[in-house]
């Protein structure tokens, strides 16, 4: 009897202590969020909760995304693997195209955790919220459930200007789906009514609660995603005489393989030439920042909610942007492209057993994410991931070292190899463009033909993966189909026959 009570004894102690080293997780993304923020050295931002959270732990200035865009950026990050991995190159499904692999919230799942989603945690369109795994999955309305799960940030019953289009660039236009290039100030009084602003509050309502479990709470905002509605406050924190311009070149698409080119001068005439035309870059780039200062005051709610709980000594928090954005380089406004204004990205981690106040130069991937929380909350250790644990680095940043990060394009074999000093795209006609970033940080020059790079050039190229596979079925071909019944939905493979017809 005294035997059995004292194993009994042993394995609750044992249980006990495991539990204890699993510290709580707060997975804190925000959307279209470039470097320019306090901690990575824009002198224009006003960030200071970010400022605050970098003084807290460890600020990765190289970190890039694992896609181009929203949501093969985000299936990465949840799957752990890359396109070339996954086929999730654009609109495709992780979770139903490999259904086999362990998403992120369900490893913690597995490891005892219990876990809260809520917000654009994934793609924000209907049908892409993988609810495996939640305990909670948190969205505004119960309508919503039956509609797929959309995120629904921008609707009748979350404030908006009082016209829609608000912004002068687009006057006059009939918009009807991405507001994109839209800017505009509500009043302050109506920030608790917006959407972000509800999901930051839920999850600060989750936070301060004492748990009796580990927990992994996961929150997305679609700032500083366009539409660039955010309350007046934030507008007022900045002076459009002292908005700081990025450099740019005129003819920076000069030297580019044609078919990226031909398709960057359409982009160009389209958007960026208009604006120039219109006078309106300042104020494009002044809506942009008070959404980032939007974005940064939801930061301080959870920061606030954090260190005023039960659970400030023993919590983990990570801040990350699915990918950055051009405001005139190259000629882009937006994401979709393979150059740094679209892959590096806000990347800041504090909590126990994470130094503070340090900064990391060398070159890191969001998809490193997965490997380094299985790691550092003892997760099972899930096989096959792409990315690289940041543990160590973490704990002693002086011990990084600088290494090549992958990022995949919209197709197979297109994609960037990134580090300190280069930069190589690949695209799948096989042209290229390569940068000297220690001599050309704005990637002005495509040194792709200069002989004095064709050995690195070809070193690049080599460590880059040789199997890309094929894409899967996407809702964009119309070779995916959404089937909702009631609060659940599953994904349908169509044949593109079927599509067209019912196109018509």
């Amino acid at each position: 009897m005294i035997n059995r009570f004292v194993c009994i004894l042993f394995f609750l102690t044992a249980f006990s202590s495991y539990s204890q080293e699993q510290a709580n997780v707060i997975f804190f993304a925000v959307d279209d969020m470039n470097d320019w923020i306090g901690p990575m050295g824009h002198k224009g931002a006003k960030t200071p909760n970010l400022d605050r959270l970098a003084k807290m732990g460890v600020t990765f200035q190289n970190a890039h995304s694992p896609a181009t865009y929203c949501a093969p950026s985000r299936s990465s990050i949840f799957s752990g693997r890359y396109a070339t991995t996954t086929g999730c190159y654009q609109t495709q499904v992780y979770f139903h195209e490999h259904p086999e692999m362990t998403a992120l919230q369900m490893n913690f799942k597995k490891a005892g955790y219990k876990t809260f989603g809520g917000g654009k945690l994934f793609h924000h369109r209907e049908g892409f919220v993988d609810l495996r795994g939640w305990d909670e999955f948190f969205v505004r309305n119960e309508e919503q459930k039956k509609q797929g799960w959309p995120a629904n940030s921008w609707t009748p019953d979350t404030p908006l200007p009082p016209k829609i289009p608000a912004s002068p660039y687009n006057e006059g236009k009939k918009i009807s789906g991405g507001l994109f290039l839209e800017w505009a100030a509500i009043p302050n009084e109506k920030e608790e009514q917006m959407a972000d602003t509800k999901r930051i509050n839920w999850a600060c309502s989750v936070i301060e609660k004492k748990h009796d479990k580990p927990f992994f709470v996961g929150v997305g905002i679609y700032a500083p995603h366009f539409p660039n509605y955010v309350p007046q406050k934030y507008f007022d924190m900045y002076k459009r005489d002292e908005i700081i311009l990025p450099p740019l070149k005129d003819d920076d698409l000069d030297d580019l393989p044609p078919k990226i080119k031909r398709s960057k001068e359409n982009r160009k005439k389209a958007h960026h030439d208009k604006l120039v035309k219109m006078d309106l870059v300042e104020d494009a780039i002044l809506g942009y920042m008070a959404s980032i200062s939007y974005a940064d005051a939801m930061l301080g709610r959870v920061l606030d909610s954090l260190e005023k709980s039960p659970n400030k000594d023993n919590t983990i928090i990570v801040f990350w942007s699915d990918h950055g954005y051009h405001h005139g380089q190259k000629g882009h406004w937006g994401k979709h492209s393979l150059w740094e204004r679209t892959s590096n990205v806000p990347f800041l981690w504090a909590g126990p057993g994470i130094a503070k106040n340090k900064s990391v130069d060398t070159t890191v991937s969001l998809i490193d994410m997965y490997p380094s929380f299985n790691e550092l909350c003892n997760l099972p250790k899930e096989q096959g991931l792409d990315g690289r644990s940041l543990a160590s680095i973490l704990e002693k940043p002086e011990s990084a070292r600088d290494r090549n990060v992958f990022l995949p394009y919209l197709e197979p074999n297109s994609y960037a190899v990134i580090n300190q000093k280069y930069r190589y795209i690949h695209y799948a006609d096989n042209t290229e463009e390569f940068y000297d970033l220690t001599k050309d940080p704005n990637e002005w020059n495509n040194s792709a033909s200069n002989p004095e790079y064709k050995k690195v050039k070809q070193q690049m190229k080599d460590w880059a993966p040789k199997n890309h596979a094929e894409p899967g079925a996407d809702k964009a071909a119309r070779t995916l189909k959404l089937v909702l019944k009631g609060e659940s939905f599953h994904w349908m493979n169509v044949s593109p026959k079927v599509s067209k017809k019912k196109r018509k």
